[in-house]
């Protein structure tokens, strides 16, 4: 476990290319929210709706906007931005060690792969023939490297994470437990009596700064790569498929579900649990609402949703009743007005 941090407000500033306005000596050892936080740490306001907790907040240090100055009654970190500095600062408090360099007694590492200084390999992993570990990266308990995978510099993999045979990172990726990079796809050919499996030549090629939640799942590509961009950043139980791209800097929200062969822009955000049919493009900068499905491709930039509202289930089973009219209730209202028409 690493020694607590404690670190003077005016390097905090620095730290975090903010204003201070207050007591640049105060020490700051640890974050809070508003309402929770404790002398010694620093919390933030982002949202307005909590602009009332300011008063009777106990934290000593707390990152606002400009507009809020005067109404804060602790030390200040002045931002244009404080959600953003607050995530600065969760790198500086709770980012934790790395554990000691070398190859645990228990891990299998093939005497053809290559270990990077300052390398970390955790208890019970696995490293195949061929395969690269760039300097500083951290492969956590139980994690299997496949044959020739290429890890580059700082990445961190953590409990049982499964990179399949030719994998690519670039540096500092970030993968959480239980995740598998690399496996086939789900693709079969019907020969009019059953499923034949299409086997996956591909293998999945991902940029530097990406991190990827745990449970989550990217799927080789059958010919060529499935292409994860710069800066991605993927949550938990996510599933992509064969041959996506991903553009750089695209968040990908919870449970979300990318068929095969979708290319996704940049800085696009798929909201938790929304989804995607295989073979369509979406344009950078492009926002899907939590639970939509992205059903045909999209060409500008915006924001999206598919589907409806909840409601009372009595009043959901009457609507889905006229939506299943709609098309008689189109064709009638035709109908009318080529009558009205003639008239």
């Amino acid at each position: 476990m690493s020694p607590p941090v404690r670190i003077r407000l005016s390097r905090l500033a620095e730290l975090l290319e903010v204003e201070l306005d207050g007591d640049g000596d105060c020490e700051i050892s640890g974050l809070g929210t508003l309402a929770d936080a404790v002398p010694g740490e620093l919390s933030f306001l982002s949202n307005p709706a909590y602009a009332g907790q300011l008063a009777d907040t106990r934290a000593s240090a707390i990152l606002i906007e400009e507009r809020f100055r005067d109404a804060c009654p602790a030390n200040r970190l002045i931002s244009p931005r404080p959600y953003v500095g607050f995530a600065r600062a969760t790198a500086i408090f709770h980012a934790g060690g790395a554990p000691e360099a070398g190859v645990h007694p228990s891990a299998v590492v093939h005497d053809d792969a290559v270990i990077g200084n300052e390398a970390s390999i955790g208890p019970n992993s696995v490293i195949e023939a061929g395969a690269s570990i760039g300097e500083g990266t951290v492969i956590g308990p139980g994690c299997i490297i496949g044959a020739n995978c290429r890890l580059g510099p700082a990445c961190r993999l953590q409990r049982a994470v499964v990179l399949y045979p030719g994998v690519q990172l670039g540096g500092n990726v970030r993968i959480d437990a239980n995740s598998v990079i690399g496996a086939d796809g789900f693709g079969y050919a019907f020969d009019g009596e059953k499923s034949v499996k299409i086997h996956h030549g591909g293998s999945v090629r991902i940029g530097d700064d990406v991190d990827i939640g745990a449970g989550t799942t990217i799927d080789a590509g059958v010919m060529g790569d499935t292409r994860i961009g710069k800066g991605v950043k993927i949550d938990n139980q996510v599933q992509i498929g064969h041959n996506c791209v991903i553009g750089e800097h695209t968040v990908i929200c919870g449970c979300t579900a990318i068929a095969g062969s979708v290319v996704i822009g940049r800085n696009c955000i798929m909201g938790g649990a929304s989804g995607a049919v295989g073979h369509i493009t979406i344009a950078d900068r492009v926002e899907v609402s939590a639970m939509s499905l992205v059903s045909r491709s999209i060409t500008e930039p915006g924001r999206y949703s598919s589907g409806t509202g909840h409601m009372k289930t009595s009043r959901w089973k009457r609507v889905i009743t006229r939506f299943q009219e709609l098309d008689e209730m189109a064709n009638r209202l035709q109908g009318l007005e080529k009558l009205i028409g003639k008239d």
